[in-house]
């Protein structure tokens, strides 16, 4: 099996999921707006069912090919936590995230998606630069 098959599987099945929740529900699967309306208490059912389907992931590819997917975390639990709020203080000032923006903003050709993937892409390459750096 080569290396690329699964992020290939994978990315298909992101994809599936999107159009599909946009084509029945008239949803933009944004995990952040999903999340916030869950948290919100909007549409509890579909929201529910949308986040637990991304939490059931690692436990489904352990049901199949028999382990947990192979993950290696090098950050201390503090620069985690750190990460995960910065990402959320940028979901909301970029009014949304990656697989908003990036899945579906672009293939409706928004503009503000454009706009937010060209910060994601440049902010990611300067940390990824800076880190190697840092080390």
């Amino acid at each position: 099996m080569t290396p690329y098959l699964f992020p290939f599987v994978g990315g298909m099945l992101l994809g599936l999921s999107a159009v599909l929740l946009l084509l029945l529900n008239g949803r933009i699967a944004g995990i952040s707006g999903i999340l916030g309306r869950l948290l919100g208490g909007h549409s509890m059912a579909p929201n529910a069912a949308f986040i637990a389907g991304l939490l059931a992931g690692p436990f489904l590819y352990a049901a199949a090919f028999g382990q947990m997917p192979a993950m290696t975390v090098s950050a201390s639990w503090l620069i985690v936590l750190l990460a995960g709020l910065l990402v959320g203080i940028g979901t909301r000032l970029g009014s949304g995230c990656t697989s908003g923006h990036g899945i579906l903003g672009l293939a409706r050709f928004s503009k503000r998606s454009f706009a937010a993937m060209a910060v994601f892409l440049a902010t990611g390459i300067v940390t990824a630069t800076a880190m190697g750096i840092l080390k």
